[in-house]
């Protein structure tokens, strides 16, 4: 029994160096495995790191394009705001100047003053009389000193207030 004893502790040796020889090399393949694992990941990782950057450059173009779109949109609605409400005075501050002349127009009808329109009529009425009393003169054989003309008077008086009284006042009806 001794012989089967040493035979079996050394069968056991013989097979417990085995194992150990194969736990040994499969633990050597493992860490080598585990070692190109690391490398493959670093220079995928490095490749991985830059298809990012790529990646985030390309995103960050198309959100500036996108932002400077909306950005453009933006401002498109609000310079059009602005020019709608800009018109919208415009045209509160053209109604508002408008009554106020004819409030200074009637104002100063009322003080007797003669409107821009009043002076005109009264121009072309003293025009067509000249003409009347040059042809009269004329028949008679009597000289006249010619009369100015009503038209310089009328470059005298102010356009402006002519236009703006003509709005204002009724014509003056000639007698």
């Amino acid at each position: 029994m001794v012989k089967k004893l040493q035979k079996s502790t050394a069968a056991a040796q013989a097979a417990g160096a085995q194992i150990q020889s194969t736990v040994k090399d499969s633990a050597q393949q493992i860490w080598q495995a585990g070692l190109e694992a690391f490398n493959r990941a670093q220079a995928e990782g490095a490749k991985a790191i830059e298809s990012l950057v790529k990646e985030s450059s390309s995103i960050q173009r198309k959100t500036q394009a996108v932002a400077e779109e909306k950005l453009s949109e933006a401002s498109s609605k609000v310079s059009t705001l602005a020019t709608d409400i800009s018109s919208k005075a415009s045209g509160k501050w053209d109604k508002l100047e408008n009554i106020f002349e004819e409030r200074v127009a009637k104002a100063l009808n009322s003080l007797g003053v003669p409107s821009a329109k009043d002076v005109n009529v009264l121009i072309a009425r003293i025009d067509e009389l000249n003409k009347v009393v040059q042809k009269l003169a004329a028949k008679s054989g009597v000289e006249t000193k010619a009369a100015p003309k009503a038209a310089t008077a009328k470059k005298a008086a102010p356009k402006k207030a002519a236009a703006k009284a003509e709005v204002a006042q009724p014509a003056v009806q000639a007698e």
